[in-house]
């Protein structure tokens, strides 16, 4: 079997080489020309454990790096497209990149090949939306729908070792089953097949399960901390000892800290609450979810400013990508915290990251100093704030112990 995947980043990147792995047949192609050389040299552009080991295994084998989607596609028995799907200004999903991938392969690929959609879409919108364009473009196939639930910093593990495998379709071609599992057969993981409107709805659920158990466990803490006396990370480990959740995987999510961020949970939260508007619904949960996160890092930043002795203090930002394993700084907590510090009149501000500094300081633009080494930083700074939980930061407090610190990741006392 032929797969063309449409789209390199963490998704698509992933699953190409996945499905290499499994011994398929993998063309990929990313509009980005940088990202496909960078691809093609043999590197991973962006970081992400495991990927390097599964580029190094098949690029040039029966993975391959494509110049031209259409030729990616030529051929192809199913083609993935994994682009961005990011929020309009009126909380919508953006589907620009995803019609305009439609639009550089539908030309070329056959009535037999599948066109699966990786991309995140809200609910209905495969049938209302995607499967009119394509149509209206020329193709007469079919259109699925093949929801991703990856972890930025466990993509490698979470799509070789899938927990369950989701399949939406409508047209009833029992052709379009055969290949999902053969497909997925390697994988040796549940599939399910459903309409494509409940695969879309599964995604958007899974995410604001996940963004609601966040901004609970943040709500939790902040009401703590108003009632004084409280061990905040002790209550919660006890917490995560009910055998109700211990061993689910899910306790990292229900822990306090500054906020959820990146690129999947902020947008999706907000385009399901659009979604639910446009159909007539408003949500009260998910809407609640949204608004305390949206408050988390002014929240945040009044923890900070109360250790520190004045504005001319040197205040240390520990960790800048959104999650610790991972170079994604979109959404970043930290860049919310420092701009609200600096609106505050705080100048002298320092930060560090082991991985993400350059994208950081490329993407965000903001006028604060970047330290080589935590070290640099915790002994230039007064005041330190552990706001990323990369494991190099544990025990920051015991190394330097006379240094005013906020753990606003309840990373320490734990």
């Amino acid at each position: 079997m032929k797969i063309s995947v449409i789209g390199l980043g963490f998704v698509g990147l992933t699953a190409a080489l996945g499905f290499a792995d499994k011994g398929f047949d993998v063309s990929g192609y990313d509009i980005d020309n940088e990202r496909s050389a960078i691809i093609t040299r043999g590197e991973v552009p962006f970081y992400e454990p495991g990927l390097d080991l599964a580029l190094e295994r098949n690029l040039g084998g029966r993975f391959r790096v494509s110049t031209d989607a259409s030729q990616s596609a030529k051929d192809a028995d199913c083609v993935f497209v994994c682009v961005g799907t990011p929020c309009r200004d009126d909380g919508k999903a953006d589907l620009t990149y995803l019609f305009a991938a439609i639009d550089s392969v539908v030309g070329v690929i056959s009535p037999d090949c599948a066109l699966i959609i990786k991309s995140t879409v809200p609910p209905g919108t495969t049938v209302q939306e995607i499967r009119p364009y394509a149509k209206a473009k020329g193709f007469s196939g079919v259109v699925a729908v093949n929801p991703e639930f990856l972890r930025e910093g466990h993509c490698w593990a979470d799509f070789t070792e899938p927990d369950r495998i989701v399949c939406g379709r409508d047209e009833g071609n029992a052709s379009v089953d055969a290949l999902f599992v053969e497909l997925y057969e390697p994988f040796r993981a549940p599939i399910h097949f459903v309409s494509s409107n409940t695969a879309e709805f599964i995604k958007y659920m899974s995410n604001s399960l996940l963004a609601t158990m966040v901004s609970f466990a943040n709500e939790m803490a902040l009401v703590a901390e108003a009632a004084g006396g409280i061990q905040i990370a002790k209550a919660f480990h006890i917490l995560h000892q009910d055998n109700r959740l211990d061993g689910s995987g899910i306790n990292h999510y229900i822990y306090p800290g500054c906020g959820y961020g990146g690129y999947c949970l902020p947008k999706d939260t907000v385009a399901l609450a659009a979604n639910a508007r446009a159909n007539g619904f408003t949500t009260r949960i998910l809407d609640g979810v949204i608004s305390l996160n949206d408050e988390m890092p002014r929240l945040t930043a009044a923890k900070i400013e109360a250790l520190a002795s004045g504005k001319d203090e040197k205040i240390g930002i520990l960790g800048l990508s959104f999650k610790p394993n991972s170079d994604d700084v979109r959404d970043s907590s930290a860049a919310k915290i420092i701009q609200c510090l600096l609106d505050d009149g705080y100048t002298h501000i320092y930060a560090f990251d082991p991985v993400a500094m350059d994208g950081f300081r490329d993407v965000y633009g903001l006028p604060i100093n970047y330290c080589q080494s935590k070290e640099e930083l915790c002994e230039t700074c007064d005041t330190l704030a552990l706001v990323t939980i990369w494991p190099a930061f544990m025990e920051i407090d015991k190394a330097y112990p006379h240094k005013k610190i906020c753990d606003c990741r309840y990373y320490l006392e734990g």
